[in-house]
C-alpha cells in the first residue's frame, strides 16, 4: 500500500462494526474495508476486503480488536491521523461533527436514555479505538444532525411543553445516509433536482423516510428514538402509547420487557413469526399468509408515509430508494409505488427489475431513483473537514 496519511471511518450498529480506510488526499475509493457482523452470536464473522471468515466476538471491543489487527497489517499506525465515528444520537446539543474529548465521552454517557440500543456500544467502540490509535484524532459524526433544523410543526412533540426544554423532541435518524443521497442527487441530477420536492426512503433493517424541499428536511418518519416510524425488521415502529399500560396490566410486562418486545421481537419478525429477512419473506409469502401480511403491511406503511411527506412538502418531484431493501428489492419498490400514480409515480418495470439508477417510466411526472447509500464516505468527508478546520 502506498505511503501517505489515512483516515478511518467507523460505522457501528447494535451488532456490527463496519470500517473503511481512506487516503486523506482522495476519498473516492476506500483503500481498505472490514466488517464484523452478528457480534455476540455463534454466527459472528469478520470480512476483510470481501473475504469472510468465522470469528468469536462477545463485544464491540472484540470486534474492533479483530479489525485493527487487519488494519495495521496494511497501514502503518502512525499514518492514521483521524478516526470518524457514527454516533446515532446527539441529543439536543450535538448537531455538528465534534472532536472527541473525555468531556464529550462523559456527555455521551448522559445521553444513553435517548438511545439505549446503540449509544453504549458506540461509546465502548470509541474507547477501544482510542486504545489502539491514541495519537489519531477521534471525531463524532451524529446521525441526528441532518434533521436538527426541522420546522417547529414537525419537531415539537404534542407533550407538556416543559419537556421540550429537556430535549424531548423529534430528532430523526439515518442522517449520514440522507446527507450522502442529497449530495449524490445533486452531483448526478443537478441542483434543480436537489432543491425540488424530494422524498428519500431509506429501507434497510432500520427504516425511515424524509421529505426535503429546497434541499432542507421538512419532516421525517422517525421521532425521538430509532424505534419509531415504519415497522422494521424487528422494531414495531409507531404504536398506540396506551399499549405500554395494557401490556403491563394484562401480561405483567415491565418497561424493559416492553422495550425489548418493540425493538427485537416485532416488525417483520413479529408479524410473520418466521423471519425478519425481507428476501426470505418474499420467497415464502405464497405459501405463508403471515409472511404475506408482513410484506403487505410494510409496503402499505411506506406508501402511506410517502403520501404524508408529499403533503408536507407540497407535492413530489423526486423519489429516491436507498438502503438494503430500497436498493436491492425491486418487488418491494413496485408494491410501494403501485397506487402512487396520483403523485406522478410510474415505474418502468424493466428498469426497476434491473435496479437501474432511474426506474421511473417516461409517462410519470416524478423521477424515481435507486441510489446506493454510502454512510462511511459521509463520515470520512465530515472527519476530514473538521480536522482541516482545527
Amino acid at each position: 500500500m502506498s505511503e501517505g496519511m489515512y483516515l478511518i471511518a467507523v460505522n457501528a450498529g447494535s451488532s456490527s462494526v463496519k470500517l473503511a480506510a481512506f487516503h486523506t488526499d482522495t476519498l473516492d475509493v476506500p483503500v481498505f474495508e472490514a466488517t464484523v457482523e452478528n457480534i455476540g452470536q455463534p454466527s459472528s464473522h469478520v470480512s476483510v476486503n470481501g473475504v469472510s471468515t468465522p470469528a468469536l466476538t462477545e463485544s464491540h471491543s472484540d470486534a474492533i480488536e479483530l479489525i485493527m489487527q487487519a488494519v495495521t497489517k496494511q497501514i502503518p499506525v502512525d499514518a492514521i491521523i483521524a478516526v470518524g465515528h457514527r454516533i446515532v444520537h446527539g441529543g439536543p446539543n450535538y448537531y455538528t461533527p465534534q472532536i472527541i474529548t473525555h468531556d464529550l465521552i462523559n456527555e455521551l454517557h448522559t445521553l444513553k436514555a435517548f438511545d439505549p440500543e446503540h449509544l453504549p456500544a458506540q461509546i465502548q467502540l470509541i474507547n477501544a479505538v482510542i486504545e489502539h490509535l491514541p495519537r489519531a484524532a477521534q471525531v463524532a459524526c451524529f446521525d441526528t444532525a441532518f434533521h436538527h433544523d426541522l420546522p417547529t410543526v414537525a419537531r415539537l412533540l404534542p407533550l407538556p411543553r416543559r419537556f421540550a426544554a429537556e430535549g424531548v423532541r423529534k430528532y430523526g435518524f439515518h442522517g449520514l445516509s440522507y446527507e450522502y443521497i442529497r449530495t449524490e442527487l445533486q452531483r448526478v441530477e443537478g441542483e434543480v433536482a436537489r432543491n425540488g420536492r424530494v422524498i428519500i426512503a431509506h429501507l434497510g433493517s432500520g427504516v425511515s423516510l424524509v421529505g426535503l424541499k429546497d434541499g432542507k428536511p421538512v419532516d421525517t418518519t422517525m421521532s425521538m428514538t430509532p424505534a419509531s416510524g415504519i415497522p422494521m425488521s424487528t422494531r414495531a415502529g409507531d404504536l398506540d402509547p396506551g399499549l405500554a399500560l395494557y401490556f403491563s396490566q394484562t401480561y405483567g410486562y415491565d418497561l424493559n420487557q416492553f422495550n425489548h418486545m418493540v425493538n427485537f421481537e416485532s416488525g417483520l419478525l413479529g408479524i410473520s413469526e418466521t423471519t425478519a429477512d425481507m428476501e426470505r419473506l418474499l420467497e415464502i409469502e405464497d405459501q405463508d399468509e403471515r409472511a404475506k401480511d408482513a410484506v403487505d403491511i410494510f409496503c402499505y406503511q411506506v406508501k402511506k408515509s410517502i403520501g404524508s411527506l408529499a403533503a408536507s412538502i407540497g407535492g413530489l418531484d423526486t423519489l429516491v430508494f436507498t438502503g438494503g431493501m430500497g436498493g436491492q428489492a425491486p418487488k418491494i419498490r413496485q408494491r410501494i409505488c403501485d397506487g402512487l400514480e396520483f403523485l406522478g409515480v410510474v415505474l418502468d418495470p424493466v428498469q426497476n427489475t434491473q435496479g437501474a439508477r432511474l426506474i421511473s417510466a417516461h409517462t410519470g411526472k416524478a423521477g424515481v431513483h435507486v441510489i446506493h447509500t454510502n454512510e462511511v464516505l459521509t463520515i470520512a468527508r465530515q472527519t476530514l473537514e473538521i480536522i482541516k478546520s482545527k
